[in-house]
């Protein structure tokens, strides 16, 4: 049963939703958490905090995938760089363990989840909440968004993905795969 890991980033609020996959489209909740920053903390500070807080919550989960929203433009520079810095803190954890990670938009998540690409939060809440057999619907939004991830996760597949899940891949792709990590590996000077 695979276990995958939405992560909807963010420097103030970030949130990170555990699913397990079985079958077709049956998925169930396996753990859901909304982790915040104070915004008066220096960036280092904030970053370095949401890295320690995922890094645990992989570790102790270890997810076969990770679903992470894509960093779009928005109109708010401070927002998107927040938000940015927290993906590759994603990006960076995923990268260590050896985690292949997805990523999607938030139109892609919508038109998955509710059937519909430009559904409003509380569309994408209720429908979590149907989907996963929940008694209320998760909250803060936060939550339902990194759950929404990794149920589009689960039933769109790896194509959007940075890489494959290990799972998967045949034995000349993961060869493949082996030599570009080996020729990315920093050498030794003499």
């Amino acid at each position: 049963m695979p276990i995958i890991l939405g992560v909807d980033p963010g420097l103030t609020r970030l949130g990170v939703g555990v699913i397990s996959h079985r079958a077709g489209r049956s998925v169930s909740l396996v753990h859901v958490e909304v982790f915040r920053t104070p915004p008066d903390d220096d960036s280092s500070a904030r970053v370095g905090g949401m890295a320690r807080m995922l890094a645990e919550v992989i570790d102790a989960h270890n997810p076969d995938v990770v679903a992470l929203e894509r960093v779009f433009a928005q109109h708010n520079v401070r927002t998107v760089m927040g938000t940015a810095q927290v993906s590759g803190v994603v990006l960076a954890l995923a990268h260590e363990r050896g985690i292949p990670v997805s990523l999607r938009t938030p139109s892609e998540v919508k038109a998955a989840v509710t059937g519909y690409g430009r559904a409003n939060k509380a569309q994408v809440g209720h429908m979590v909440q149907r989907i996963l057999g929940l008694a209320e619907m998760p909250q803060p939004a936060d939550a339902a968004d990194a759950l929404a991830l990794a149920i589009t996760e689960a039933w769109r597949g790896v194509p959007g993905s940075v890489s494959q899940p290990r799972s998967s891949a045949t034995p000349a792709q993961q060869a493949w795969r082996d030599a570009e990590a080996k020729a990315r590996r920093p050498r030794l000077q003499r």
